[in-house]
């Protein structure tokens, strides 16, 4: 009974592994054609074989954001979505999607001008519920055709080709383009960090410190390194300045960062290192727990400049009386969106956690354990977080049992 077992299980695994190995291959390709003239880019989704994908279920968001729709198959809009159901053989989807948007009058956060262009990947392809063929796996490749004069385009995607980008997202069925992405007449810089290749690149004429920025990731890197095991293979860095939006923002393995917002600002952290921690620890936060991403992008933008030798014990000092002050009158930490003043109050939160867990395991955990842990979630409450902690600690933690997480 017991040899009968055994062959049953290895049949089922032999049969596992010959369905994995047959997997049948389908390219999906992703050609975006810029048209500054209009402020748009034409986009055309093809498939090899339509037939291994049933559907696409697109949401098309605000009205006007995409249109012009062709489509090889059925292709219906209801509402705010759109279901392409795709000829058998070879099909495409056709469509226009505006790229600048401005978020204030004056103010953009995705620009197109007749020499460049600035945007997050995520707006060119929306989001998609993808029903496809058992046993498919879809090979997702991005190419730009440029108008007259553009020399280059930048993504944080592998490079295959002059224009050419592998699209290949492991955590997602549907890989299509995201992150920040510029095209035009670009000045760039290159580095390769440890296991990651930077590159800095800003439209010519726009003020982009690109050495400067450069120079203070090569500084702080080693320590970026040492705090967190994920390291993406490609690190870019977009900027441009006035009138795009000022600040840093990170998307997927990319910051944007505005020309004129400071490397290091004046309160002692860092705009551009609060994005990098942002972007590699990919901390994702729910039910009313933003504190905890936005709380460790800002500890660690303050932290690693202070462990590479770049804050002095007397700023540090400093550092911390100001943000003692922002935060004195927040009396808790939880909420969607938080503000400034609660920021502070949880970095001075994390701060305690940090030298609570060194002392309570003598020097052998830190709050970078904490936040490896929090990285491998797929997303953490408090609750969970608190938890967390309290595995690393080895018992309850006398810091979180707080009001402020209440």
């Amino acid at each position: 009974m017991r040899e009968v077992i055994k062959l049953t299980a290895t049949l089922a695994l032999l049969a596992m592994s010959s369905s994995a190995w047959c997997a049948k291959k389908v390219d999906l390709d992703y050609h975006v054609k810029l048209l500054p003239q209009s402020d748009q880019a034409e986009v055309r989704v093809s498939l090899s074989h339509g037939a291994a994908v049933r559907s696409l279920n697109f949401d098309l968001g605000h009205a006007g954001d995409y249109s012009d729709f062709k489509a090889d198959g059925q292709w219906k809009v209801t509402g705010s979505r759109g279901l392409w159901q795709p000829d058998a053989d070879k099909a495409s989807l056709t469509y226009r999607v505006r790229l600048s948007h401005a978020r204030k009058p004056g103010t953009y956060e995705a620009r197109m001008t007749p020499s460049w262009a600035l945007f997050r990947g995520e707006d060119l392809v929306p989001t998609a519920h993808l029903d496809q063929q058992d046993g498919v796996e879809l090979v997702s490749r991005l190419v730009f055709e440029l108008p007259p004069g553009w020399k280059s385009v930048e993504t944080a995607w592998p490079r295959i080709g002059k224009h050419k980008f592998r699209i290949d997202n492991v955590s997602r069925l549907f890989d299509r383009p995201t992150g920040w992405m510029l095209a035009g007449t670009l000045g760039s810089r290159r580095v390769r960090l440890g296991d990651t290749d930077v590159t800095v690149a800003s439209p010519k004429g726009q003020a982009m410190r690109r050495m400067d920025v450069l120079t203070l990731l090569t500084f702080v890197w080693p320590q970026v390194e040492a705090a967190f095991p994920r390291h993406p293979a490609k690190l870019l860095v977009v900027g441009a300045s006035d009138p795009m939006r000022r600040g840093a923002f990170a998307a997927r393995d990319s910051i944007y960062l505005n020309s004129r917002t400071p490397l290091v600002s004046e309160s002692g952290s860092s705009p551009l290192l609060r994005e990098v921690v942002q972007a590699i620890g990919r901390f994702n936060d729910h039910d009313t727990s933003d504190w905890i991403s936005e709380g460790f992008g800002e500890f660690y933008a303050i932290e690693l400049m202070r462990r590479a030798g770049g804050i002095t014990d007397e700023r540090y000092a400093a550092i911390q009386a100001r943000l003692g002050k922002q935060g004195k009158d927040v009396t808790s930490l939880r909420g969607e969106h938080v503000s400034g003043a609660t920021v502070a109050r949880a970095v001075l939160v994390l701060q305690e956690l940090d030298r609570e867990i060194r002392v309570k395991t003598h020097n052998k955990r830190s709050l970078d354990d904490l936040a490896q842990a929090v990285m491998r979630a797929d997303s953490v409450n408090t609750a969970q977080f608190v938890q967390l902690a309290e595995s690393i600690i080895g018992e309850p933690s006398a810091v979180l049992d707080s009001r402020l997480l209440h």
